[in-house]
């Protein structure tokens, strides 16, 4: 994995120097990428939730993220609950199939859940779940975690609904093709529900924290944190708005984006263009 930076480029490393002289020669295949969502929660502040990944993980090790992670095959359900815009609206939104589109909108309020406690979703369509820190919910977030339950199931058995219009389309970033694990993730925004708290429910983070966009890059730019490019992309976008209702408000055009290696003067280089 790699830092690259927008229209400046970052030198590649040798070994990924040469796979990317390899992808680019049709010497070697890009590893596909994996449909994921990634969420950005939010309260006033405006501040946002990011996590520390763990120095353990494959990927991202150390950075501080948004939650989110991979879709799971039982997303696409059609039995789950659903109130707000549509899947078919979703893909619209993210050029995406109905099945693909319904998936990465589950995914995001299950992955949001799992990794910070927070739920979309509630026992009617104007309605939204309140505490969730109990014992009874942290079992279900651990199950949901294991695979030994699904989003589903879950949502049934409480009787909730999920809450597709308590999230905002934001981007979608696609992992460049010279990485050796890859990811095609739309990106969601969505402010903590009223009643609801995040917590540190550890897992894949070993730290968490709230912090104002401008606060977050700061310290990234001190070398405090580590940033990967579409969350500081993702801040750097949020650190121009005064409050919750002018992030609401931004129109946003949703268009894949997905660093890519030059070579200039001999050097490779990856660049967000």
């Amino acid at each position: 994995m790699v830092f690259y930076v927008t229209g400046v480029g970052f030198p590649l490393p040798a070994e990924l120097a040469a796979r990317a002289r390899d992808i680019m020669a049709g010497r070697v295949e890009p590893v596909p990428a994996r449909d994921a969502a990634t969420v950005v929660i939010l309260r006033e502040g405006p501040e946002v939730y990011l996590l520390r990944r763990t120095s353990t993980m494959a990927f991202a090790a150390g950075a501080y993220v948004f939650p989110g992670g991979s879709v799971d095959a039982r997303d696409a359900d059609q039995a789950v609950a659903w109130a707000g815009p549509s899947p078919a609206e979703w893909g619209a939104i993210f050029h995406a199939g109905e099945r693909v589109a319904r998936a990465l909108v589950c995914a995001a309020v299950r992955e949001t859940f799992e990794e910070s406690g927070v739920l979309l979703a509630g026992p009617g369509p104007d309605s939204v779940v309140g505490d969730t820190t109990g014992d009874d919910w942290e079992a279900d977030r651990l199950a949901l975690i294991d695979r030994s339950l699904s989003f589903a199931d879950f949502l049934a058995r409480r009787g909730l609904v999920l809450r597709s219009d308590l999230l905002k389309p934001w981007a979608h970033w696609i992992t460049p093709e010279i990485e050796h694990r890859r990811y095609d993730t739309r990106f969601f925004a969505a402010v903590l529900p009223e009643g609801q708290r995040t917590r540190d429910v550890g897992g894949e983070a070993d730290q968490v924290a709230w912090k104002r966009p401008a606060e977050a890059l700061a310290l990234a730019e001190q070398g405090e944190i580590f940033l990967m490019p579409p969350t500081h992309h993702t801040l750097d976008e949020l650190a121009g708005h005064d409050g919750l209702d002018s992030i609401l408000a931004e129109r946003r055009e949703i268009v894949p984006i997905m660093p890519r290696a030059v070579e200039t003067d001999g050097r490779m280089r990856l660049v967000i263009s």
